[in-house]
């Protein structure tokens, strides 16, 4: 639980007031994750004509300083990720929010706060559909383990849609039961009874955050095996990554060089990443939410699935494709 957000210490505050010292003009982008700050990273861009910086700072799983940062944030940058968690997991035409997100988002009262389900239901459908069509990646009949479809749900419907034979693993990699789902009403019919329960827990519970990101336990080996195609949350992926992955693929959102490093050692075929790279790594879909909302200076309740299309046609968006020999 959220038990403290006072004030930040010393060192955060030098940070921030740095951060803040700069151009006029410049859109500021700041990832407020609960997981690991060895994934810290700053990087500059320009996009429409705009420079633009995009941070990521992680608090190791502490929800408190998670709190203070976003507290200390708002009013002073464009947008504030949400990082290491969601605010909404979504089934069907059902969206539920988790408990523990919707107090962090809380903490701001002027800067807008979003997670990136804004942007996932548009980005990683049109991801799937770029995939396919380009024949980058064919997926017609492809077998697909999707880590977690009510986290990625426009993920989900998009494999449905193209023909693939999908594993649906939120009981496998959220609560550790070693049950399979095959089917998109199956999803939709346990999330209508188990959600409303789950969006209470800390998400400490279901996630891996903090230092367990950096943890590898071999687990689960016969659906990593079974599939084509890998996808959804990295950490969740990482979380129980198999020793061998040759001649698969990974369809991802957030990955750093030691990410694609330790992909490469395990012999990964391909790797796709949904949020563009950026001085060397891709950042979170929150990240890239909250770059598009800054550049259309509308607020996230305004915003519309359209107005993000419009604005990744016009910074020439494409997901990012790595080919491992």
């Amino acid at each position: 639980m959220i038990s403290w957000c006072g004030r930040l210490g010393d060192q955060q505050e030098d940070r921030l007031r740095s951060q803040n010292q700069g151009e006029q003009g410049v859109l500021r982008i700041v990832s407020v994750s609960l997981g690991s700050s060895d994934r810290d990273h700053r990087a500059e861009v320009e996009l429409l004509g705009r420079k633009v910086i995009v941070e990521r700072i992680g608090t190791d799983g502490d929800y408190g300083k998670a709190c203070q940062w976003i507290r200390a944030l708002d009013g002073k940058v464009d947008a504030i990720g949400l990082g290491g968690t969601d605010l909404y997991l979504v089934a069907g035409t059902r969206r539920y929010v988790l408990e523990h997100s919707r107090r962090l988002v809380e903490s701001a009262k002027v800067t807008p706060v979003v997670d990136g389900s804004g942007l996932k239901n548009t980005l990683e459908r049109e991801t799937i559909k770029w995939l396919d069509q380009t024949g980058a990646l064919p997926l017609k009949g492809k077998k697909v383990l999707l880590v977690s479809a009510v986290d990625r749900f426009g993920m989900a419907e998009a494999f449905a849609e193209t023909g693939c034979q999908t594993i649906y693993g939120d009981l496998i990699f959220a609560l550790g039961l070693p049950v399979p789902i095959r089917s998109l009403a199956v999803v939709n019919f346990l999330a209508f009874f188990l959600l409303p329960i789950i969006r209470r827990m800390p998400i400490s519970l279901l996630y891996p955050v903090g230092e367990k990101q950096h943890q590898i336990e071999p687990k689960h080996q016969r659906y990593y095996q079974w599939a084509d195609i890998i996808a959804g949350d990295f950490h969740f992926i990482r979380r129980y990554l198999p020793n061998r992955l040759s001649g698969k693929s990974i369809i991802t959102n957030t990955v750093t060089a030691n990410d694609l490093e330790l992909l490469r050692q395990r012999g990964l075929h391909l790797l796709v990443t949904t949020t563009p790279e950026i001085n060397g790594r891709s950042f979170g879909t929150n990240v890239m939410e909250g770059v598009l909302l800054a550049l259309s200076g509308k607020r996230p309740e305004t915003i519309t699935p359209d107005d993000y299309k419009e604005l990744l046609r016009q910074i020439g968006w494409k997901p990012r494709v790595v080919q491992f020999s």
